[in-house]
């Protein structure tokens, strides 16, 4: 029997302190999977036989919809309880996606102090660092020594977010270095703090953009980041833990802008039809019109392909390839822009690059197409070397536009993703019509 039949069962048969016992064994993240899987009228009475602490935690790893639906259950009480037990990001996180009713009765809750430094980081744009980091930290002096740091760490630890990495901050809270735990530990009592601080501290201000934060998370491999303000006072840090959910945030996002649809914050089951509908209306009709390109290039031609019936057969075949071969290449350079493997600096290189890959790929498909063409559609040689050359041309060109393009998006503060599959096979396919119908005009002569 598994936790979620195990709470099943104990919640129908109201075994409420055999439920109690076994639920504050396990992670919270688990029980946080089965609550929102519960029948509504269980969900409040799970969360009141968890522990307090569990509970707090439990709360920060729900949904939005399930947090404000709990937060406008419970009493005054039981707010209280989870707002002195949560982590501050975490509160700050939970009340940016509050409605208004809910933010209030959490405010309401609130010490006075606790109340300034929620609308202070309420104030921090969204996506920033300042409504990442956390004020949870362990900070030191440097004139103190290891023993004394050491004292601090075991006071002040137990309230923080994390005490691996301690900041060393003067009398006005600048930044003046970090320690980590180990090297405290492994160092002599009467040493002191400034003596065997690390002093090149990688810091982000209040205002850093999350992806820029993340991306310093991945360089250089940290379990945090200190986050200053203008004047370089230590103002707070942002974790791992919160930096791996901006990454998952951001390839999400990506993900759902190459498949040109409008990024969503909620999950799909959990998403109404028609907020799916209007996210992917506008670039389906976008993409649809300018799809419509293609149409006019065909009806131009109109006579041509009257003339030689046969060449329609191919351009389903050559607008594919095309398409295929420029999303590969796009896909591939939206990577390397995310990881900063690309600049705009490197645009020459990339064009040289993907030159050359279109060169050998074009003349590979071309050379299997002509022989396929030639012996097993039964055409003549003319076609056969019209369609091949087409296609290696239309690979060539489709390699460079998929790769230049997302680089030309980042140039002019666009999205490279929005330069994926749909819109490049779109840019893509009026080219290689164009292509054809010219190379077919030339070779055949119609």
């Amino acid at each position: 029997m598994n936790l979620e039949e195990k709470i099943m069962g104990y919640l129908t048969e109201k075994r409420y302190s055999l439920l109690k016992a076994e639920i504050s064994q396990y992670p919270a993240v688990d029980i946080a999977e089965i609550f929102e899987k519960l029948d509504p009228k269980y969900r409040l009475l799970l969360f009141r036989l968890l522990p307090k602490d569990q509970g707090a935690e439990v709360f920060s790893y729900l949904s939005k919809e399930e947090k404000r639906s709990l937060i406008l259950a419970i009493n005054d009480r039981e707010l209280r309880e989870i707002i002195s037990e949560l982590a501050f990001d975490d509160l700050i996180d939970a009340l940016e996606e509050m409605p208004a009713n809910a933010v209030k009765k959490i405010l309401k809750e609130s010490s006075e102090e606790d109340r300034q430094l929620i609308n202070q980081f309420l104030n921090y744009p969204v996506n920033s660092a300042g409504s990442l980091m956390t004020i949870e930290y362990v900070d030191l002096k440097k004139e103190m020594t290891v023993d004394e740091a050491l004292a601090h760490v075991k006071k002040t630890g137990p309230d923080k977010e994390t005490i691996y990495t301690c900041y060393v901050i003067d009398n006005n809270r600048k930044l003046e270095g970090l320690i980590s735990l180990r090297r405290l530990v492994l160092s002599k009592g009467d040493e002191l703090v400034g003596d065997i601080m690390n002093t090149e501290v990688v810091s982000v201000t209040t205002h850093e953009d999350q992806e820029e934060v993340a991306n310093l998370f991945k360089r250089y491999g940290l379990l945090s980041i200190p986050v200053v303000d203008k004047e370089g006072r230590l103002v707070g840090i942002i974790t791992i833990d919160d930096a791996v959910d901006v990454i998952v945030e951001e390839s999400t996002e990506d993900f759902e802008k190459m498949a040109a649809i409008h990024p969503s914050e909620y999950a799909y089951l959990k998403t109404n039809v028609f907020t799916l509908f209007k996210n992917r209306i506008v670039w389906l009709a976008v993409l649809m019109l300018s799809a419509s390109v293609t149409g006019t290039i065909i009806s131009r031609y109109e006579n041509m392909l009257q003339s030689a019936v046969l060449l329609a057969a191919f351009i389903p075949m050559l607008m594919d390839a095309g398409g295929n071969a420029g999303s590969q290449s796009s896909v591939l350079v939206i990577r390397g822009l995310a990881l900063k493997e690309i600049e705009f600096g490197d645009i020459l290189r990339v064009v040289w690059k993907e030159f050359r890959v279109g060169c050998l790929v074009g003349l590979t498909l071309a050379a299997i197409n002509y022989l396929r063409v030639f012996l097993f559609v039964n055409a003549e040689k003319r076609l056969a070397f019209t369609v091949s050359l087409t296609l290696f041309i239309t690979i060539v060109l489709a390699k460079t536009v998929g790769g230049t393009l997302p680089i030309l998006a980042k140039k002019f503060k666009l999205d490279p993703a929005i330069m994926a599959s749909p819109l490049i096979t779109t840019i893509v396919d009026a080219l290689a019509l164009l292509i054809y119908f010219r190379v077919a005009s030339a070779i055949i002569g119609i």
